[in-house]
């Protein structure tokens, strides 16, 4: 089965920007919700984990039709969560290498790169996700997807993401997403989006 990933802090490591409550939630019930429906789901269809997470979203069709969309969601939830817990850490980390060069060609700066991922984030309607992308072209962009959707299923690489459904700030910022954004650039990491970039440039 698959199983949740360990978290490389504390929850109470990233107070005051999101509370020790929030962040333990957010991660024991709510993607913890999502892992055992997927689970479930699989083991009811007799499912041999044979394929990571990544892979199943493009082994779908081989699961009944009546069942893909409720895969779909939950492994969606699965791994925008898992991306969203590695896009945070308390001491936050810049881009670097090859991804800091690539955001400061395309947006000019990394300032410029977080206003208009912020801009995007406060433009979002409903629940969902923004998430910094390389597209199935090779150039990086921003992009926003509702509810559980995940960029894989478009053929792009996920980097970078915030959670922007309200179980992961309400309780901190109630209706003040601008705060909770500010907040979260102070925590942003970039250290995973930065190997995952790094390698994928240096082999192309």
């Amino acid at each position: 089965m698959y199983k949740l990933p360990t978290l490389n802090y504390l929850y109470q490591d990233l107070e005051p920007y999101i509370d020790t409550h929030t962040l333990g939630l957010h991660y024991n019930k709510h993607e913890r919700n999502y892992l055992n429906n997927l689970n479930n789901l699989l083991i009811k269809n007799g499912y041999d984990y044979r394929y990571n997470l990544e892979e199943l979203i493009y082994h779908i069709n081989e699961f009944p039709v009546n069942d893909r969309e409720n895969i779909l969601f939950n492994l969606g939830g699965v791994l925008n969560h898992n991306l969203f817990f590695k896009s945070i850490s308390p001491k936050g980390e810049k881009p670097s290498g090859n991804l800091k060069v690539a955001i400061e060609n395309k947006y000019g700066s990394y300032e410029e790169f977080w206003k208009i991922f912020k801009n995007s984030a406060l433009k979002l309607e409903g629940s969902g996700y923004t998430f910094l992308v390389i597209k199935n072209t090779g150039e990086l962009d921003i992009i926003n997807l509702s509810n559980q959707n995940t960029p894989l299923s478009l053929g792009f690489i996920p980097l970078f993401t915030v959670d922007m459904w309200e179980h992961a700030y309400y309780l901190n910022y109630k209706n003040d997403k601008n705060k909770y954004l500010d907040n979260y650039e102070t925590i942003s990491n970039y250290t995973n989006a930065s190997i995952i970039y790094n390698s994928i440039s240096r082999a192309s």
